[in-house]
């Protein structure tokens, strides 16, 4: 097995098998959040869209490794993973914290292979230039800060065996966020997507608009009903909105 190919099987994770997929849709969780966050995607969106999800490190299945607590080494290391499959056309989905790591793969790919994304979707986060992270110290307003934000099962922070294994890699994605600092980028020329909650307070519409600034392409603001974790409020609204759009995507190419 090529290095390339090691690290696409320890970064990246399919939930079912397209055989010959016109696209691939690279999918970004949340802070604390794993690959389970797309596992059902694929049954509802089109049959020729291979879903990916990222695999971070410290969570389900890489339970047992150490979490990455930076932006550079995390996204230095799924560009190199997501290289060997822009044999096809790629468009990255990311959602919260997602975002800013797929915008910075995308970022990387263009940089060091010249090689920029089919097109780009983020969701429920304003542009790097734009953040303002609440600040949080110690484990009790982290878990306030997941609460408030919704989208996790609460359950789990009642169970102190639970709460052991939850709790390092938000601690590590929470950090990572915080010490997350974008440098001024070159606008992309592909498609972007901007999705966001009607209720999500931390993604007004006037910062999720601003994300038209990063790409000088085809440029569309989609709001949901729903706070910030929308997309698993309403699942089928989203997808079949996305659907529509990777279809134009790809016969724009």
């Amino acid at each position: 097995m090529s290095l390339a190919t090691d690290s696409a099987a320890l970064w990246l994770r399919r939930f079912s098998s397209t055989p010959a997929p016109r696209l691939r849709l690279i999918c970004f969780a949340h802070a604390g959040g794993g690959p389970s966050a797309y596992r059902t995607w694929h049954e509802r969106l089109p049959t020729w869209a291979e879903v990916v999800a990222v695999r971070y490190p410290g969570r389900q299945d890489r339970l047992l490794e150490p979490c990455i607590d930076r932006m550079e080494p995390l996204a230095d290391a799924v560009a190199h993973a997501v290289r060997p499959l822009l044999d096809r056309p790629v468009v990255l989905f990311g959602h919260s914290m997602g975002a800013w790591v797929g915008y910075e793969v995308a970022r990387r790919l263009r940089a060091r292979w010249g090689m920029e994304p089919a097109a780009l979707v983020m969701s429920g986060q304003v542009p790097p230039g734009r953040r303002s992270v609440r600040s949080v110290s110690g484990d009790e307003d982290l878990i306030a800060e997941v609460r408030r934000l919704g989208g996790a099962d609460e359950s789990m922070f009642d169970e102190p065996e639970l709460l052991e294994l939850v709790l390092p890699p938000i601690r590590a994605d929470f950090a990572l966020i915080d010490a997350y600092r974008p440098e001024p980028a070159e606008p992309f020329s592909c498609p972007l997507l901007v999705c966001s909650g009607a209720q999500d307070a931390d993604v007004p519409p006037e910062a999720a608009a601003a994300w038209a600034a990063t790409t000088t392409g085809p440029f569309r603001r989609r709001e949901f009903p729903g706070g910030h974790f929308y997309l698993t409020d309403d699942e089928p609204a989203l997808l079949g909105e996305l659907g529509e759009w990777l279809a134009s995507v790809t016969t724009r190419r």
